[in-house]
This record gives structure tokens, sequence and C-alpha cells, in this order.
């Protein structure tokens, strides 16, 4: 009797031990996805939407290149309304970026938090997926994960800019070309990681304007066929 009982006892630690590992388990990976997820709600609000909606009742899509990105708010509604959203823009890959380094430091976690967070903003499940083309949000992932390697990658695209004086091709370049100069320049902790995944997704949004026509660098873009 008393070796069935202490069996019983055994099997019973044995079966709470179970599921103790894996109800952490399954908290570890839940833990990993709050992140990603957050990245990606974040990247889809869509700031320069409800800006230029709030003070010149229009929706910035309706004009200038199309997209929902801060110099087609600076087309609409000015440069200081512009210039908040561009601040918005880079806050919301920021914000998403820095939490999951500080409380993931999963490489993995903070390259795919990060990676969602500029495809939310080109594809936000809050506008129709009609968004902006995810540069300024990028950049402020880069700042999240180390200063310096935005101030690279935001020289590495205006010296394409000013090189191929054409806005989409010069980020399609910049968005291939910044995980390796990050190599060649020792940049190669999580930001290297964070500027391949980005750099993908910027890449190929930026492919959809790669024919349009630009009569000026930054703010006189016209649709293809005007």
């Amino acid at each position: 009797m008393n070796y069935k009982i202490a069996s019983s006892c055994k099997f019973n630690r044995f079966f709470f031990l179970v599921l103790r590992m894996l109800y952490s388990r399954s908290m570890d990976v839940l833990r990993s996805f709050i992140f990603p997820v957050l990245g990606y709600l974040s990247g889809s609000l869509p700031f320069s939407i409800w800006v230029t909606r709030l003070v010149k009742g229009v929706d910035v899509r309706d004009a200038g290149s199309g997209h929902a990105t801060t110099t087609n708010t600076i087309r609409q509604a000015g440069f200081a309304w512009g210039a908040l959203v561009g601040v918005l823009d880079l806050t919301k890959g920021f914000v998403p970026t820095f939490l999951a380094i500080k409380y993931s430091n999963e490489t993995w976690v903070v390259v795919l938090t990060a990676a969602v967070a500029v495809a939310g903003h080109c594809w936000p499940v809050f506008a129709q997926f009609r968004g902006g083309m995810g540069l300024a949000t990028f950049g402020g992932a880069l700042f999240a994960t180390n200063w310096f390697s935005a101030i690279i990658g935001l020289g590495l695209l205006v010296t394409l800019l000013l090189t191929l004086r054409h806005g989409a091709r010069a980020s399609v370049v910049a968005g291939i070309l910044l995980a390796p100069l990050f190599w060649l320049v020792n940049l190669r902790g999580m930001e290297i990681w964070i500027a391949l995944a980005c750099g993908l997704v910027i890449a190929y949004r930026f492919l959809i304007d790669w024919n349009r026509k630009y009569r000026e660098l930054w703010l006189d873009r016209e649709k293809s066929g005007q």
C-alpha cells in the first residue's frame, strides 16, 4: 500500500513538472510573438492619413504620390504637419523595436518586430492596406538598435538620391545595399539583420514607383501617366 502511494506521489510530481515546463515554454513563445504583433499594429497607425484629414479634410492618398508618406503630407498640409508625421512614423518603428530589445533581446524577435513594423506602415490594417513607403519607420527601428546605424542608412539613401535623382530607385538600391554596407563598416549585431529584413521590405515596396516620373527630387512628384 505504501509502495502504491509513493509511486502515485512520484507520478503526480512528474506530471506537474511536465505541465510547468510546457506552461513556461508556451508563455515564452507567447511573449516572443507579442512584440511582432505590437510592431505590426504600431506600424499600421496611419498618422499621415489622420493628420491630413484633420487639417485639410482630405485623404493624403488621393493626390501627389498617392501614398501615405511624410512628403505627401507636406505637399497637402504644409511642412510643420509633415514634420510631425515624420516624427510619428519614426516612433512607430522605434517603440516596438526598443521594447523587443529591452524585454526579449532575442535577435529573431527584434528583427521580426522591426520588419513587421515597416510592413505595417506599408500595408496598414487600419487603412485598407494602403499606406506609406516605410523609410521613416525603418529608420526608427535602426535608431532603437544603434543610432549610428540609422545615420549610416540615412547617408547611403541621400547619396543614392543625389546620384540617381530618382527617389524610388534610390530606395530600392539602398534597401538592398544597406546590410552589406553594415558588414563593411563592422556593424554586425542586430542592426545588420534588421537592415537585411527591413531592406527587403523597402526594396519590394518601392518597386511600385520604379517608373514613376519625378520633376523634382522630393516634393513635386507626379503619378505615372499624368
